[in-house]
């Protein structure tokens, strides 16, 4: 058997003021009863999932509103990592002035360099392609760098400054328009 989804209109309106009123009357049967049941389950708890891992709180994920207090969840996980940024470089290779491109083993030495004093325990860098549009509004594609740096929310502000130095040297050094920056905020656990 299909399940089936009844809409029934009356054969008569009422009005009020003149407008005509309609009644509609909705019956899920089956497979589409669970489907509905299961939408209205996920509306009310995906907030309150997302609210949870939203917070830098240690513990905060445990934390419950007033009107689900007193009830345990055997689903009830306890938070993992501590809170730190993660933060994305992305870095060119082409270089707008015409020179030539930045090899592998210039990038490297830069990171050596620029980036490792002042990021020790530890970074990951990335091969990429990527596309932008130059000062001149020309669509440019060139081989690129993704450089994801990882650190504690309390170190945000010192760390700030030695990211801002390495975008600005970059730059500087290699001819370019600009060094992308993306920031986030995670849960890290080593």
């Amino acid at each position: 058997m299909v399940p089936v989804l009844y809409c029934e209109r009356p054969s008569s309106f009422r009005t009020k003021g003149g407008i005509p009123l309609m009644a509609l009357t909705l019956t899920l049967t089956g497979p589409r009863l669970a489907l509905a049941t299961a939408a209205a389950v996920l509306a009310i708890g995906a907030p309150t999932a997302y609210a949870a891992l939203d917070s830098d709180e240690p513990g905060s994920a445990d934390r419950r509103p007033a009107a689900s207090a007193g009830k345990e969840t055997a689903a009830t996980t306890p938070p993992r990592g501590k809170p730190f940024v993660e933060t994305r470089l992305f870095f060119g290779t082409e270089r707008p002035d015409g020179g030539p491109d930045v090899t592998d083993k210039q990038f490297m030495r830069f990171i050596d360099k620029e980036v490792t004093p002042g990021f020790p325990d530890g970074l990951t860098i990335q091969r990429g392609r990527g596309q932008w549009k130059d000062s001149n509004g020309r669509i440019e594609r060139e081989r690129s760098y993704e450089l994801i740096l990882l650190y504690p929310t309390a170190e945000a502000k010192k760390r700030d400054v030695l990211i801002e130095e390495i975008r600005s040297d970059y730059e500087k050094q290699f001819a370019q328009d600009s060094v992308g920056r993306l920031d986030d905020r995670a849960r890290v656990d080593f």
